[in-house]
């Protein structure tokens, strides 16, 4: 299997990279995430994910690793194919599903253009032990990448870690009392201290 490729950005538009490696030029179908990342790029290495149907064979490409992995988690959801995962991670950053999945938040999921109620449940199903596993990232790249809502993460990080969630709400609510500019990190740190 191939794991990445690199050479030189011949084409990019929204949806399509073209990367000419000796000579040949390779047609990737991307992201929004990836388009973003290479748009000032003259050189460029994509990891890819090559897609064999019966009437096509398709490489997608991806600017960071983690993004593809979570592409690769998405498409074993049974309804998700490529072109609907490419669409989750054109309408949301890989952080940001993985916190939506990790924090039970089925509205986001299903914010997203062709997903559905059914659908995102599916996903937060199948995805949310192995994402907290490990096969996506660690706690500790979870909680840097959470983007805002602290307490709403603490206490998603928490009840998954198997505490009761009105027990986590009170204390959460005690640290922040101490503190309300506490950083996810610490609101978990203090917070498990005293559960």
């Amino acid at each position: 299997m191939y794991d990445y490729i690199t050479g030189k950005l011949a084409e990019l538009n929204p949806t399509e990279a073209v990367v000419e490696n000796n000579g040949i030029g390779y047609r990737l179908e991307i992201s929004l995430q990836t388009y973003t990342q290479l748009q000032h790029l003259s050189e460029v290495r994509l990891f890819i994910y090559h897609h064999v149907r019966e009437d096509a064979q398709l490489w997608y490409g991806f600017y960071e690793k983690d993004e593809r992995t979570i592409f690769t988690q998405l498409i074993n959801v049974s309804g998700i194919g490529p072109n609907t995962a490419r669409m989750m991670l054109s309408s949301m950053s890989s952080d940001e599903i993985r916190n939506a999945i990790i924090g039970g938040d089925v509205n986001k999921i299903k914010s997203i253009k062709g997903i559905g109620l059914k659908t995102a449940q599916r996903v937060m199903i199948e995805l949310k032990d192995k994402i907290l596993k490990g096969s996506g990232a660690n706690m500790e790249t979870l909680l840097q990448g959470a983007p805002s809502g602290n307490k709403q993460e603490a206490l998603s990080a928490l009840v998954l870690l198997g505490f009761n969630k009105s027990a986590v709400e009170k204390v959460l609510d005690a640290v922040l009392k101490e503190n309300p500019n506490y950083s996810l990190e610490e609101l978990i740190k203090f917070s498990l201290k005293r559960l």
